[in-house]
């Protein structure tokens, strides 16, 4: 990931939106250009919180049999019920971790949220342990809030 990667991403997801383009293609295109970033960004996965569930509504990289996950449940469901951003360095110790594949090693999730109200997250796997630091929250963080302005 570059430094410019997150602003450019924001910009496409603008332009997008001006063209009356619906959340779901930019939670798509989201999706997309995150996980173009490259490594340590191994699939990206955007969930939309319906009550007390969270809702795959979009995804880049690999297939996950977690469409739906409750509130509360796996690292997605936890940020969700705390209100706070996930960062896991080791899947394999998370005891609440809900695996999409063995390939999976560390997890960031990042919440989409208006003011106090969360709207869904962003979701993303990485194969390599302690895949993500401070930079990647950051620039995740980016595209989450302009996501969160243009839906």
């Amino acid at each position: 990931m570059t430094a410019g990667e997150p602003a450019s991403t924001v910009r496409a997801l603008r332009a997008a939106h001006l063209h009356d383009q619906p959340s779901a293609q930019l939670l798509a295109l989201a999706c997309e250009r995150v996980r173009a970033w490259g490594p340590p960004f191994t699939s990206v996965y955007a969930y939309m919180l319906d009550e007390a569930w969270l809702t795959l509504a979009a995804h880049a990289g690999r297939a996950t049999e977690h469409t739906r996950i409750p509130v509360g449940s796996g690292v997605c469901g936890t940020a969700v019920a705390t209100g706070r951003d996930q960062n896991v360095p080791d899947v394999t110790r998370a005891e609440n971790y809900l695996a999409c594949n063995t390939e999976t090693r560390s997890e960031l999730v990042v919440l989409i949220r208006r003011g106090d109200r969360i709207l869904g997250q962003l979701d993303v796997d990485s194969d390599v342990p302690a895949g993500f630091d401070k930079s990647h929250h950051a620039a995740l963080r980016q595209v989450a809030d302009a996501l969160a302005i243009l839906m």
